[in-house]
């Protein structure tokens, strides 16, 4: 399990109703993390396709083989980001 804070970048996957967001293209959004709640709850400032910033808090951040949501937003590590804390475990 990798421990979010506060700068960390990772992907951020829009809910299917977040019209604002969701392009529909399946691609994730760019994240930043703005607040720590748990190992796996944080506040984003998330960017669409266009670089323009929001904010979504209450962040579900899944971790290692946790269930993905459906149809609810969520966030996740990058791969690169995986593979390197793989790598400090091994």
């Amino acid at each position: 399990m990798i421990k979010p804070s506060i700068g960390r970048v990772v992907w951020f996957h829009p809910s299917l109703s977040d019209l604002s967001l969701a392009k529909g293209d399946g691609q994730p959004l760019a994240a930043i993390v703005a607040h720590v709640w748990s190992d796996t709850c944080v506040n984003l400032a998330v960017f669409d396709a266009n670089g323009v910033s929001t904010s979504r808090t209450s962040v579900l951040l899944v971790q290692d083989d946790n269930p993905v949501p459906d149809g609810g937003y969520y966030c996740e590590w990058m791969p690169y980001q995986k593979q390197q804390a793989e790598k400090l475990a091994a």
